[in-house]
């Protein structure tokens, strides 16, 4: 049978391929401007070939709608600032993103003033050619899903003929990648900047950060302390735990032959910058396999026949502040090198929809200086504020860096680790993550924390110093906040500086090693347990510090595996091992069960004046096997107890031996007697939480755990960072919510790759955790969701004989 039959799809009949005609069909492509093969193999995984870019785009773009379009349409929204205008002003987005969820008439603000068309019309103007034909390709490949979807449709039912799905310009593909690289920056501050109006105007505009008031600026200024500020989050995306895991094995931890690469994202599960799975192919000139955001038309996370590479989110700062002191008589304009700036001044008027369906006018003057979009920090503290004698500015390296989707379409096409190391150098672009990777042939693996970093050193931190810079450091750490008056202070380049302001390649940190290298969202410094890096800026983040219960499994998890006393076979880091050992949930704070246990049980215990019966959860919590597999009967008690002990109990209360730069992998370790009453209020309160969730106190942690689709629950394992586990499957709710499901906003594992260079080809096994589609009429809204439950990888095939001998082959051609 021909392959093109084996899916079941029909042929067309010539009535219907006439009316293709018109507006693309499923034909070779011959003689069309956009033509692409979307091969499908098991959970869906579209594996799309063309000849030219555009084509493959364009099969990248169609692919993606297909599977998510009521999530693209959606962002499509944000990215143009038009949420109001569908939803009103008040309300938020349904899912997290990379922004966080703040008021749509804040969004809209933000993005039509940050993400500006000056800003994107820079960008356009920095790309290569060919990535400006993904682009366009992308943009038709979803307006033909969009026109292929009118109301009614099964496919994507939820927003099927809706006003708000519609026709995208390559612009927005633009403005959604621009968004991409602000999310170590300007996206911490979405309501800050869109609120930033002058003194004079504050009161009559709805502010999420309020002005000064009461005493004069300068007083406030001046009583302003270390400690006294609210320190904002800067998680991406406001959420915690979003990060990831990453190793990459060399060839003295695998035995010879070929390393090994693990990548790990704890990402979104939902939302517009969840993953979504491709393989993109033009022969000859690219095939890459691997995961990006939706809206994005390249791999950012994978691998190809030579490379293969991943990603954690850095703790490098990519943005800093500048404070300005004002003109005596008009808050606009700012003094710079003895004179008077005025600012650039955006009116901007957004439509807001009203509750009886009407539109609104809404108008917002913004303001930006020659450092960045003026920000209103008066929420960290209201001598933070916009006040009529002071006024911070934002800047993010990563507004002006126009290299990042080059560097990965580099990367999507790079032979070896040695070019691909190269290739990172000489963009310097990675925006706000840290890589590991691996090559064919090569005996090391590769870590860097190279890119986009904000170049400002000692001496010009301690020169330019404002009156607020040692208070906000003490809430923002490591973020330089610097006297906006003066050149001077300007970011400062190195003579190897790829962009101007930003640190040069040779001052970044970088590791190969023999045995490997790993990140779990904590600094640099510990890339390899046994070869700490040091002498790096300040900026990249802190050296000999404690190291998270996540990062410590993590070292703790690879040095075991290359001494063998895991309890899994030899001492090698396979990859087949390597696919056991990361998901077999482990948690590190499952060390001090018996210090701790022995504390609290067998109790009674008071909270609050109340006394609690914690037999039950004793039993239960004696017997728990320290694990979080979705067998582990007992986790759930310990989950809510730990996560109580962290957020209550200070390291140097808790520990018996505190932290020693020397041990970082063990250490602090051990629990205090004198920790008891803390200790037992923490256990009382978790025990508390289970009873009222009405989950017995010995339930498996996969009745406890779960997503449900299509009212099938499959039952998950691993938990939150904070607990220390390796394995992340973190859901926002609390246990009495019904306990923790997988289908509100959680993170955790997404796309997950273990890949390895044999011979006979790359090597690959992966999961898409949350499954391919955001539709639950379709055939991948769960399946993959459902094999990543029962631990079932799938080892997916990436030559054209691979791909066709898949039993779940089918394939089509789409063109217009």
């Amino acid at each position: 049978m021909h392959p093109a039959l084996r899916s079941g799809w029909k042929p067309l009949s010539l009535i219907a391929l006439a009316a293709l005609a018109a507006c693309g069909g499923s034909g070779d492509g011959s003689g069309s401007k956009y033509s692409a093969e979307i091969r499908r193999t098991e959970m869906g995984i579209p594996h799309i070939k063309a000849k030219d870019w555009t084509g493959l785009g364009y099969g990248a773009g169609y692919a993606q709608a297909q599977d998510n379009l009521c999530t693209m349409a959606d962002s499509f929204l944000t990215y143009r600032g038009e949420r109001s205008r569908h939803f009103g002003g008040d309300a938020q987005a349904v899912y997290d993103s990379t922004i966080d969820r703040p008021r749509n008439i804040d969004s809209d603000f933000f993005f039509r003033h940050v993400v500006s068309d000056d800003a994107v019309a820079a960008m356009i103007q920095a790309q290569p050619d060919k990535l400006k034909q993904l682009v366009d390709g992308f943009v038709a490949g979803y307006n033909r899903v969009v026109r292929e979807t009118p109301a009614g449709a099964k496919a994507n039912a939820a927003c099927a003929g809706q006003p708000w799905v519609q026709a995208i310009t390559a612009q927005d593909i633009w403005r959604r990648m621009y968004t991409a690289n602000l999310a170590g920056g300007y996206s911490n501050f979405v309501a800050q900047i869109a609120n930033a109006v002058p003194p004079a105007a504050a009161a009559a505009a709805t502010a999420s950060a309020k002005p000064a008031k009461g005493r004069s600026a300068a007083t406030q200024l001046a009583a302003l302390k270390p400690g006294q500020v609210v320190a904002p989050s800067l998680q991406v995306g406001g959420t915690t735990g979003i990060g990831s895991n990453m190793y990459g094995f060399g060839q003295q931890a695998t035995g010879g032959g070929s390393s090994v690469l693990f990548g790990n994202p704890h990402w979104y599960w939902k939302g517009p910058d969840r993953f979504y799975q491709s393989q993109l192919t033009i022969p000859g000139e690219i095939d890459v396999s691997g995961a990006s955001f939706l809206g994005i038309p390249m791999v950012l996370i994978g691998f190809n026949n030579d490379v293969a590479w991943s990603h954690t989110v850095s703790t490098a700062r990519r943005f800093g502040l500048f404070m300005y002191q004002l003109a005596p008589n008009d808050p606009t304009r700012y003094v710079r090198d003895g004179k008077t700036e005025a600012m650039q001044a955006s009116r901007i008027t957004v439509s807001v929809r009203n509750a009886s369906g009407g539109q609104d006018q809404v108008t917002r003057t913004l303001y930006k200086t020659v450092h960045g979009p003026v920000v209103n920090l008066g929420a960290m503290d209201p001598a933070l504020g916009w006040t009529t004698q002071s006024v911070f500015a934002i800047r993010d390296i990563n507004a002006y860096n126009y290299r990042t989707f080059r560097n990965w379409l580099r990367w999507n096409q790079a032979k070896s680790l040695d070019e691909f190391i190269r290739i990172q150098k000489e963009e310097s672009a990675i925006p706000w993550v840290n890589t590991v990777a691996a090559g064919r042939g090569n005996a090391q693996v590769w870590y860097a924390d190279i890119g986009a970093v904000p170049n400002v050193p000692p001496a010009q931190l301690q020169a330019c110093a404002t009156p607020a810079s040692a208070a906000i450091n003490a809430a923002l750490p490591q973020v330089p906040v610097l006297a906006g008056g003066s050149s001077q202070c300007d970011w400062g380049s190195d003579a190897d500086s790829v962009q101007a302001g930003a640190i040069g390649p040779a001052r970044m940190p970088s590791l190969l090693r023999g045995d490997y290298v790993g990140n779990m969202n904590d600094s640099y410094w510990l890339s390899n347990a046994s070869a700490p890096l040091t002498g790096y800026p300040a900026i990249f983040g802190s050296t000999s510090s404690a190291q998270s219960l996540r990062t410590r499994l993590g070292h703790t998890m690879a040095l075991q595996r290359l001494a063998g006393t895991d309890g899994y076979p030899g001492k090698l880091a396979t990859s087949d091992i390597v696919r056991q050992m990361v998901l077999d949930s482990r948690v590190y704070s499952a060390r001090f069960k018996d210090e701790a246990l022995a504390q609290v049980c067998p109790g009674p215990v008071s909270s609050a004046g109340e006394t609690v019966d914690v037999s039950a959860a004793c039993t239960a919590l004696q017997a728990w096997d320290g694990t979080g597999t979705a067998a582990s009967r007992g986790s759930h008690v310990w989950d809510e107890f730990w996560k109580r002990v962290a957020s209550q109990i200070k390291s140097a209360d808790l520990y018996a031996v505190p932290f020693d730069a020397a041990d970082p992998v063990n250490t602090p370790r051990g629990i205090k007697p004198t920790a008891k009453a803390a200790l037992q209020k923490a256990f009382a309160e978790a025990v508390k939480a289970v009873q009222a969730s009405g989950f017995a106190m010995d339930a498996a942690r996969g009745t406890v755990l779960f997503s449900q689709r299509g009212g099938e629950k499959t039952a998950l394992y691993g938990g939150c960072g904070e607990v220390g586990y390796f394995t992340i499957t973190c859901s926002e709710n609390k246990i009495e919510q019904g306990g923790y499901s997988m289908d509100g906003q959680p993170h955790g594992n997404s796309y997950m790759q273990v890949v390895s260079f044999p011979a006979a080809g790359v090597e690959a096994h992966t999961f898409l955790t949350f499954s391919l589609s955001d539709d639950p009429a379709s055939a991948h809204y769960a399946d993959y969701t459902k094999a990543y439950g029962a631990r079932q990888w799938l080892k997916l095939p990436f030559t054209d004989s691979a791909i066709q001998a898949s039993p779940a082959y089918k394939t089509q051609t789409v063109s217009e």
